[in-house]
C-alpha cells in the first residue's frame, strides 16, 4: 500500500526549507526569494537555477503525491479535494510566479555563460516563454477540471457479471474467453455501460476543445496543433511529419493488420470477424494465464528483469520492496496506466488495472521501463530540469517500450512454459500491428479535431468513423454501431493529454531497434540502452535515438522497416 509518509529521503535539500508547507505562505516565500535575489556572476546565477530547481522538483513532488492518491481512488473524497484544491487555488498562483522566474532567467546576461549540458533546458525555457499567458491559467485549470470529472466518470464504471460488480478492466479478461457467445455478452454489456455516458463525454470534450483553442489564440497562435507542438518542446518534429507517418502506417502497416484479420477468420472459421473476436486465440487455445494473483505478477516480472539485467534488476526490487506499485483493478480506481515520478525522493511509482492477463504482464514492464529512466537519472545526478518531466516524450516511451518487448525474450520458465511464451510473443508482435495503426487513428483524429475546433458532436462522430475507416481492421460493427461510433471516448489521452499519442509511434519504431539489436547483442544493447536513457534531458531526440544505437525518423523509411520486422515476428512465433 502506496504510504509516502514511510518512504526513505536520500537526498538532502540544499536550498528548500524543510519545515515547508504545501500552502501558498509557504511556497511564495520561497518564490520571493528567488525573485529578489541578488545575482552579480554567472557562478551566482548557475547557483539559483539549481535552487530554482529543487524548489521545482519539491512543487513536482507535492502534485504527484495528490494525483497518485486521488486516481488510486477516485471516491475518496479527501483525496479528490486535495489534488481539487491544489488545481483550483494553489496550481494557477504556481504557474504565475514560475513564469516570472522564467522571464528572470531569459533576461538575464548570464545566461550565455552556462555549461553545455544546459543547452536543451535553454530551448524548453525559450519555448515557455513564447507560449505562457497569465490569461490562460485560468482556462488551464477549468481544463484540469473537466479530466478530473473523466476520471470519476470511468472509474465509477462497472457492472454487474457472474454474481459480481466487476470494473471494465476486469471484464476485459472475458474477450480472451474460447466461447463466443460469452465473449459477446461480456463485450456487450462493458460497452453499453460505457455508451450511457456518452453523451455526458461528448460534452466534457466539446468543451476541454473549446477551452484548448481558446489557450493557443490568446498565446497569439493560429490553432492548438501549433501551440501544443511548441509547448510540447517538439524541437526536432512538424505536424507535417505526423502526417507522413499516419500515411507510412496506412500504406504499409493497415495490410498487415488486415492479414492477421483474415487469417483469424480462417482459423476461427467465422463468416464475419466482430469486435468480440478480436482477443481470443484464433487457435481455439484457452487464454494465456500468467499469474494466479499480484504477488505473482510481481515476483514473475523480478525474475524478467533479472534475466534481462542486473542493475535494472536491481531497481525494480527496490520498487516493489518500497511499495511502489499499485496493480490490481478495483471500483473506484482510474483506468488506465502510468509511472509517475515522485521528484525529490527520486523514486518511481507504478500504477495500473491488472485483471490476470498477460497484457499486464507486458503493462508492468513497460511502466518498468519509465522507472528505469527514474533511477537512471536520479543515478547520474541531473538536476530536475534535466529529468523527470522535462523529457522527450518520444523517449521516454522507448525506455518503456523497449522493455516491454524486450522482456518478452524471458517468459518462458517464468511465467509460462515455452509454447506459452511463444503465443506472448505473437500476441505482443500482433498487438504492435494494431498499436501503429492506432496510433495513427488517434493522432490523425487529433489533427482534425484542433483544426476544426467549432466543429458539433455530430460532426465530430462523422470525422472519427471516416479516421477509423482509413486504418481500422476487418471486423464488422453490424448492429452495434455506436460502439464504433464512440469508441473514441475511451481513449483517456484525448481528454487527459491532447495530442499525447504520436510518441508511442515515434517511440516503437525505437523500441522494435532495440529489441532487434539485443537479439544480436544483449549487453551491448542494455549498455546503450541504460547510458541512453542516464541523458535524462540533456540531448535532442535524435541525439538520443544516437547515444542508444538507433535511428532517428518514423517517416515512411522507419515505418517500412518496421513492417518487416513485424511480419518476420509473426511469422517466427506464430
Amino acid at each position: 500500500m502506496f504510504d509516502y509518509g514511510k518512504l526513505p529521503r536520500e537526498f538532502r535539500r540544499r536550498y528548500v526549507p524543510e519545515g515547508i508547507k504545501f500552502e501558498w505562505g509557504d511556497v511564495s516565500k520561497v518564490f520571493e526569494e528567488l525573485s529578489s535575489r541578488v545575482i552579480a556572476s554567472p557562478q551566482e546565477f548557475e547557483r539559483w537555477v539549481l535552487d530554482a530547481s529543487e524548489f521545482d522538483a519539491y512543487l513536482y513532488e507535492q502534485r504527484a503525491i495528490r494525483y497518485i492518491n486521488s486516481t488510486r481512488q477516485t471516491d475518496n473524497t479527501e483525496f479528490t479535494k486535495a489534488y481539487e484544491d491544489y488545481v483550483e487555488r494553489l496550481e494557477p498562483r504556481i504557474k504565475v510566479a514560475s513564469f516570472e522566474l522564467l522571464k528572470r532567467y531569459a533576461a538575464s546576461p548570464f545566461r550565455s555563460a552556462l555549461p553545455r549540458s544546459y543547452a536543451m533546458e535553454e530551448r524548453r525555457r525559450d519555448a515557455a516563454v513564447k507560449t505562457f499567458r497569465v490569461e490562460n491559467v485560468e482556462l488551464e485549470k477549468q481544463d484540469s477540471a473537466l479530466s478530473q470529472a473523466y476520471q470519476r466518470t470511468m472509474g465509477a464504471m462497472t457492472v454487474q457479471y457472474r454474481g459480481q460488480e466487476r470494473t471494465l478492466q476486469q471484464m476485459a479478461k472475458f474477450l480472451e474467453e474460447t466461447d463466443r457467445g460469452v465473449r459477446e455478452e461480456a463485450w456487450r454489456l462493458a460497452n453499453e455501460r460505457v455508451i450511457r455516458e456518452s453523451g455526458a463525454l461528448d460534452d466534457l470534450y466539446t468543451r476541454m476543445v473549446s477551452l484548448r483553442d481558446a489557450e493557443a489564440r490568446n498565446a497569439g497562435y493560429g490553432g492548438f496543433e501549433d501551440y501544443v507542438f511548441a509547448k510540447k518542446n517538439r524541437f526536432d518534429y512538424t505536424p507535417a511529419d505526423c502526417v507522413s507517418f499516419h500515411d507510412a502506417v496506412e500504406e504499409y502497416i493497415v495490410p498487415l493488420s488486415r492479414e492477421l484479420d483474415r487469417a483469424r477468420e480462417e482459423k476461427m472459421r467465422v463468416d464475419v470477424l466482430r469486435p468480440w473476436d478480436l482477443n481470443v486465440d484464433p487457435d481455439g487455445l484457452p487464454p494465456l494465464s500468467p499469474f494466479a494473483d499480484i504477488d505473482g505478477l510481481v515476483v514473475g516480472a523480478k525474475k524478467v528483469v533479472a534475466e534481462v539485467d542486473a542493475e535494472l534488476s536491481g531497481y525494480f526490487d527496490r520498487m516493489a520492496g518500497l511499495e511502489l506499485l499499485d496493480l490490481d483493478s478495483r471500483k473506484g480506481k482510474a483506468p488506465g496506466g502510468y509511472q509517475d515520478e515522485l521528484a525529490e525522493l527520486r523514486l518511481p511509482f507504478i500504477f495500473m488495472n491488472a485483471a490476470k492477463r498477460d497484457s499486464d504482464v507486458r503493462t508492468l514492464l513497460h511502466e518498468a521501463g519509465h522507472s528505469f529512466h527514474t533511477f537512471l537519472m536520479s543515478k547520474s545526478g541531473l538536476p530536475f530540469f534535466n529529468a523527470g518531466e522535462n523529457l522527450p516524450l518520444e523517449f521516454a516511451e522507448v525506455a518503456s517500450m523497449s522493455m516491454e518487448i524486450v522482456s518478452g525474450e524471458h517468459y518462458g520458465g517464468v511465467f509460462y512454459d515455452q509454447d506459452g511464451a511463444r503465443r506472448s510473443n505473437w500476441w505482443e508482435a500482433a498487438a504492435n500491428i494494431k498499436l501503429f495503426a492506432w496510433i495513427a487513428t488517434i493522432d490523425a483524429f487529433q489533427h482534425w479535431v484542433y483544426h476544426h475546433p467549432d466543429h458539433s458532436p455530430e460532426e465530430r462522430a462523422r470525422a472519427w468513423l471516416a479516421t477509423l475507416d482509413r486504418f481500422c481492421g476487418q471486423e464488422s460493427y453490424e448492429g452495434v454501431e455506436d460502439a464504433r461510433r464512440y469508441r473514441w471516448q475511451r481513449q483517456l489521452h484525448l481528454y487527459e493529454s491532447p495530442f499525447y499519442y504520436i510518441e508511442y509511434g515515434v517511440a516503437l519504431t525505437g523500441a522494435l531497434g532495440v529489441w532487434a539489436r539485443y537479439r544480436e547483442d544483449r549487453r551491448d544493447a542494455i549498455e546503450a540502452y541504460r547510458g541512453a536513457l542516464s541523458l535524462g534531458a540533456t540531448k535532442s531526440l535524435p541525439e538520443l535515438f544516437e547515444a542508444a544505437g538507433l535511428k532517428w525518423g518514423f517517416g515512411d523509411t522507419a515505418v517500412r522497416r518496421c513492417a518487416g520486422v513485424l511480419r518476420s515476428a509473426i511469422r517466427e512465433y506464430g
